[in-house]
């Protein structure tokens, strides 16, 4: 299953700047992991926000809700899933 999912990060402003660097790079540790397991296949940058898009690509709902829940960044996250499905005008998914 395809999801569709923006997330927003808002980390306090008086977050501890050493606290802030490992969950950054902890984040970003986690989220090349799920790209390679192949969960995560896309992946962008909102321009000029703290935010992503993201599509991910896993059997169901509870696997997305566990993946979403193992990112260091998560309890920082507002984040908003979109179901998707093939679209039948959709070029590159004709037989």
């Amino acid at each position: 299953m395809l999801f569709h999912v923006r997330m927003d990060v808002t980390l306090p402003h008086d977050l501890d700047p050493n606290r802030r660097a490992e969950l950054v790079q902890a984040e970003r540790e986690r989220t090349l992991e799920l790209q390679k397991m192949g969960v995560l296949p896309h992946l962008w940058r909102v321009v000029g926000q703290y935010g992503d898009i993201c599509v991910f690509d896993v059997p169901s709902n509870d696997e997305l809700h566990a993946f979403l829940s193992s990112l260091p960044l998560r309890e920082f996250m507002r984040v908003e899933v979109t179901p998707l499905a093939t679209h039948p005008s959709d070029l590159t998914a004709q037989p």
